[in-house]
């Protein structure tokens, strides 16, 4: 059901430092735009998390602060293997949080991130939804970078924090669209998204936390780099979605053209049976991917052109944050059941 555009082989990524010259209505847009979202959004957030931005984004560090028996995803280099020998049963260190960390939006642009089928596109949404969150990260001393996918992963903009980098990366999201010509590519292909998360774990060196901004409209095979990611880094799938992706209207006999190829097709919305299996398949889906991120140890957060963003966003909040208490309980029982061991081995 879904097309995407033939991908030529990517020319190596091309730094874009925040010194690069602008065209001044492009520089006003972002700005107009940041002072909107924090008017509109920002404004809300800051009531309704009410000091947890730490739970909403945590940070790393290197003091060691307790020990836990390890579970399935965590980091194997954070093995404490003198402990895990003593006591027979494989033990992890848990670091005390730094305060400062340093984000990474890895940015799907292909074409069918254009798509919406109501005032928002997918790209829209992903726009406020980077920007709000670069605002929050900058806001609290933080660093944020970027890299572009549009035809192969193509635009790296360096970490950096302070509030022209948040205008700088909205500037080079406005500027940034498909490219015509491949469009009209008389061989197309799939969108691969297993290159930018491979671009990423050759960027990004240092350990971050990362936010994979996609459709997931791919051609298979980026599962495995986005696992690699996730042993290393904090990653969060956040997922962008449209109502008609899922549930077609019945609307009759219309042409449907896919964003990515050009190519078009007639569909009968009338007929019940086709919107049913086709509502069939986009679960199918679904779960599939629901799925596969879960696998890959990520987070997931899901946009839709027809949500308000600040319900999303404390919708991550709840998550991140039962997320914290399971692993917080988890450490407790842990030591409470290890330390008679520790004590008949002492």
């Amino acid at each position: 059901m879904f097309f995407s555009t033939v991908r030529n082989k990517p020319a190596p990524p091309a730094a874009v430092s925040p010194s690069t010259s602008s065209g001044r209505t492009g520089t006003t847009n972002a700005e107009l735009l940041l002072k909107q979202l924090e008017w509109t959004v920002l404004r809300r957030l800051d009531g309704l998390l009410q000091g947890d931005y730490r739970t909403l984004l945590r940070g790393t560090g290197m003091d060691l602060a307790d020990l836990r028996e390890y579970q399935f995803h965590d980091d194997v280099r954070h093995i404490d293997w003198n402990v895990t020998a003593r006591l027979q049963q494989p033990h992890v260190r848990v670091f005390t949080e730094d305060r400062e960390m340093t984000a990474w939006f890895l940015l799907d642009l292909s074409p069918s991130m254009d798509f919406g089928s109501k005032e928002q596109r997918k790209r829209d949404v992903s726009a406020q939804f980077v920007a709000i969150l670069a605002r929050l990260l900058t806001g609290h001393g933080n660093s944020v970078g970027a890299l572009l996918y549009g035809s192969g992963a193509d635009t790296v903009l360096p970490a950096r924090s302070g509030r022209q980098q948040v205008l700088q990366l909205m500037h080079t999201l406005q500027r940034s669209r498909p490219r015509p010509h491949l469009a009209q590519s008389p061989t197309p292909g799939p969108t691969r998204l297993n290159e930018l998360l491979q671009s990423a774990g050759n960027v990004v060196r240092r350990r971050s936390t990362l936010f994979v901004v996609s459709d997931f409209i791919s051609e298979t095979g980026w599962e495995h780099a986005l696992g690699q990611l996730a042993q290393r880094h904090e990653v969060t799938a956040v997922r962008l979605i449209d109502p008609l992706e899922r549930e077609l209207p019945d609307l009759g006999m219309i042409p449907i053209q896919d964003s990515e190829t050009g190519e078009q097709m007639m569909v009968d919305t009338h007929d019940k049976g086709f919107r049913q299996r086709f509502a069939r398949i986009a679960a199918e889906r679904d779960q599939q991917l629901a799925q596969t991120l879960a696998r890959a140890g990520v987070d997931t957060l899901e946009l839709s052109t027809d949500e308000d963003l600040v319900t999303a966003l404390m919708r991550f909040t709840d998550l991140r944050k039962r997320r914290s208490r399971a692993l917080q309980g988890s450490s407790n029982h842990s030591f409470t059941t290890a330390a008679p061991v520790r004590q008949a081995n002492a």
